[in-house]
């Protein structure tokens, strides 16, 4: 990702709308360059990277939940942000993974042009392949500027998107206590 082409980029859609020259945007260019670069830096990451080997033996086979972890990503139809949050559970089989690391392929994840929906599947489809647990379930929360800013105009709508992998698709009981575990 070249920070000088996303500068030469929004120089030029800046330019269709303003005067470069104008001394508020004289620096804009090349902030929203690195903004944008920033805010897309999942695509530099991989699964492996942002777990580092943070996988442990454990006897546990119960239910383990990491809940209202936050998440920021682009609207891959407008370029727009959606923010909310992730709740991401699993049930070990064998092995955990360090706590962190799950709230890390959230951003990996979220750091990518995307649609909430993909988002939610690639969190628990990753979650499941490091662990191999018997079952996943995410959930995501998210207000999308998209809809807020333009189009309908909608400030108070939210979009809730689920994954559910193995027992958690298979076990209306496990469903059940994932879905209890994350309310308020």
């Amino acid at each position: 990702m070249s920070v000088e082409k996303f500068q030469a980029a929004y120089r030029t859609i800046i330019g269709e709308v303003d005067d470069l020259q104008r001394p508020g945007l004289l620096d804009t260019p090349l902030r929203a360059a690195k903004a944008f670069q920033y805010l897309t830096r999942g695509y530099q990451q991989s699964v492996e990277e942002v777990v580092n080997n943070a996988l442990f033996p454990s006897q546990s086979s119960e239910m383990i939940v990491v809940r209202d972890i936050e998440l920021y990503s682009m609207c891959e139809h407008h370029l727009l942000p959606f923010i909310g949050k992730a709740h991401v559970a699993y049930i070990p089989q064998g092995k955990v993974i360090g706590l962190s690391k799950v709230a890390r392929i959230v951003d990996m994840y979220a750091r990518r042009l995307q649609i909430q929906e993909e988002l939610t599947v690639q969190i628990a489809e990753a979650v499941e392949q490091l662990t191999g647990a018997a079952g996943v379930g995410v959930i995501v929360e998210a207000k999308h500027l998209c809809m807020m800013m333009r189009g309908v105009e909608k400030q108070n709508s939210s979009m809730k998107t689920s994954a559910m992998l193995g027992s958690f698709r298979d076990d209306l009981a496990t469903r059940s206590e994932f879905l209890s575990l994350i309310k308020g």
